[in-house]
């Protein structure tokens, strides 16, 4: 592989999902193989680099300036990953460089502003957040580090480098010493390199929070190069990656215009007034989406404004012949006043204000509330402690919990566990059709049951009362509802709302007939959303397959 080879895949790397951090690991990849800059073969040799360095090491010790360590092993031939170019040489990290770990003074010495004989105390969140700047005596138990020198998350952000910071730094972070006449520059890409940073988090990957031994980066096997090819190679890393800068800020300039004329044509449809602009709005978004739109994940929004546009009355036209929808609340109310016992009875709702509305209805809808159409109630599970195995055992009766809500796709068709019928008598029965509410953890998720289950009361069941056919429109209209419900919620580590938010929710009531219409005219459209997510997955997809087959290929 040659440079030219390689500039002639950049292209494909980098527009690639995820390129940009693909290419900078390659370039690194490259760099310490050797692949990116050409060998000269008059270079002084890493092997008599690695002579001066540990004459150079020897000097120190003798003036002190080092710290004697545990001698290192000498490499093992399976240790050894590939070949490499002539004029360099595997050694171990511990060979060219040297490290060592900050200390922590006690907190009671910590003050927030500079004073005489304080120096600024840097720690592990310094590298990743601007924070407020902490100050501490100076002692001459502290460990230092100047501007320019090499400091390095060894806890959390493992590899993460600054050599911004100056000051005393705590335990979390560790100093790397290049050891003359080592290039530091070089010694930075190297940490930056799957050799050295990919090992260190392959290895601290296993742990609950990463955190990095020194013992184990001194003994990390390592590729040297000459040291003026060190040089060359720092310079072209270095101009590959502004590259790489520059191609990032293109595309994230693209997309920030991608979202602003995606916004724009999706507040064309919302805020269309006549039939006429918003069939124009929507055919430049159906035959424009691939062009405002980037991602598999922009496919919501879209599907947002279309429930949106349902539940306004927006996404079909209104027939003057259809039944009014207040005559159906008529009808309904007439069926629940002869079981009015069977049902819960909620407080007593305030009425219906033209000021509480929250837009303006079609001709023939009406505004109404759940209790007026159904029968909305939360699901019930009595019995302490809700996992006591006497409710489950031999059990054949479902009992969906709000992640199986949370995960399902408008139709639930999973469950957590079986009841058997000690479970089922301390809890309730609903039937297949019934539209379940999460009010609890995941707040205002929405899905109908596609089989009889029962449901613990973080989830309400609601079921529409005859002549409404089943759940569907109200499924969609929650959806709509979900981020105004958990604004309700209480500021709690467990957000949950109340059954009495529900009853006070006002839902636009279409007539019956154009209820079905609605219905399903938003499965056609969602089906075409389907595709259109497709489409945008598979362009990801082969782009992806792309960029792996120029990287397989130039890492040969």
């Amino acid at each position: 592989m040659n440079f030219k080879t390689f500039l002639e895949n950049f292209d494909a790397i980098a527009e690639a999902p995820g390129g940009i951090p693909k290419l900078r690991e390659l370039i690194l990849d490259l760099a310490m193989r050797g692949k990116l800059v050409p060998q000269n073969p008059d270079d002084e040799p890493a092997s008599i680099l690695l002579q001066k360095v540990q004459l150079n090491r020897k000097h120190l010790l003798e003036r002190g300036k080092l710290h004697q360590k545990k001698p290192l092993k000498p490499i093992e031939k399976d240790e050894i990953p590939h070949d490499l170019p002539e004029g360099w040489n595997w050694c171990r990290f511990g060979q060219i460089i040297d490290c060592y770990r900050g200390h922590n003074p006690p907190k009671l010495e910590f003050v927030n502003e500079p004073r005489e004989g304080y120096v600024r105390f840097i720690q592990i969140t310094d590298f990743k957040t601007d924070g407020a700047a902490v100050y501490v005596p100076v002692s001459h138990n502290l460990k230092y580090v100047c501007k320019g020198e090499i400091a390095m998350a060894a806890y959390r952000h493992i590899g993460k480098l600054s050599r911004s910071v100056e000051g005393a730094f705590n335990v979390a972070i560790c100093k790397v010493i290049e050891l003359q006449p080592i290039y530091r520059d070089y010694i930075e890409k190297l940490i930056g390199s799957i050799y050295v940073k990919g090992e260190l988090l392959a290895a601290s990957g296993r742990a609950h929070i990463p955190s990095m031994h020194t013992e184990h980066l001194l003994s990390l096997v390592i590729p040297l190069p000459p040291l003026p090819e060190q040089k060359r190679i720092v310079e072209k890393v270095d101009e590959l990656m502004a590259l790489c800068d520059r191609y990032e800020a293109a595309r994230q300039t693209r997309d920030n215009l991608r979202q602003q004329l995606r916004g724009s044509a999706i507040a064309s449809i919302m805020n269309a007034e006549t039939d006429e602009e918003l069939g124009a709005a929507w055919i430049f978004v159906r035959d424009n989406w691939h062009n405002i739109s980037q991602h598999p994940e922009d496919i919501d929004s879209l599907r947002q404004t279309l429930l949106h546009l349902a539940v306004r009355g927006k996404l079909v036209p209104q027939n003057p012949d259809d039944e009014p929808a207040e005559k159906l609340l008529k009808v309904i109310a007439t069926k629940h006043a002869s079981y009015a016992k069977k049902f819960r009875k909620p407080k007593d709702l305030l009425p219906l204000k033209d000021v509480d509305k929250p837009f303006e209805l079609p001709f023939g809808w009406s505004w109404c509330r759940f209790t007026e159409i159904g029968q909305l109630d939360r699901g019930k599970s009595k019995h302490r402690p809700r996992n006591d195995s006497v409710l489950y055992e031999n059990g054949s009766i479902p009992l969906v919990q709000t992640g199986d809500v949370a995960r399902a796709n408008g139709v639930i068709e999973t469950y957590t566990a079986l009841y058997n019928n000690q479970g089922l008598a301390q809890s309730r029965l609903w039937s297949k059709g019934t539209l379940c509410i999460t009010i609890a953890a995941n707040i205002g998720d929405s899905a109908i049951l596609g089989f009889d289950a029962c449901f613990p009361d973080s989830i309400v069941g609601f079921l529409p009362t005859k002549p409404i056919p089943d759940s569907r429109y109200f499924e969609f209209f929650i959806r709509t509802l979900k981020s105004r419900l958990e604004d309700f919620a209480p500021s709690t580590a467990q957000k949950n709302i109340n059954l009495g938010i529900l009853d006070e929710v006002l839902i636009p009531l279409p007539p019956l007939a154009e209820q079905k219409r609605i219905v399903a005219k938003v499965d056609e459209l969602m089906q075409l959303c389907d595709q259109l997510e497709a489409s945008l997955r598979q362009s990801h997809q082969r782009a992806e397959s792309l960029a792996a087959s120029a990287i397989s290929h130039l890492t040969i």
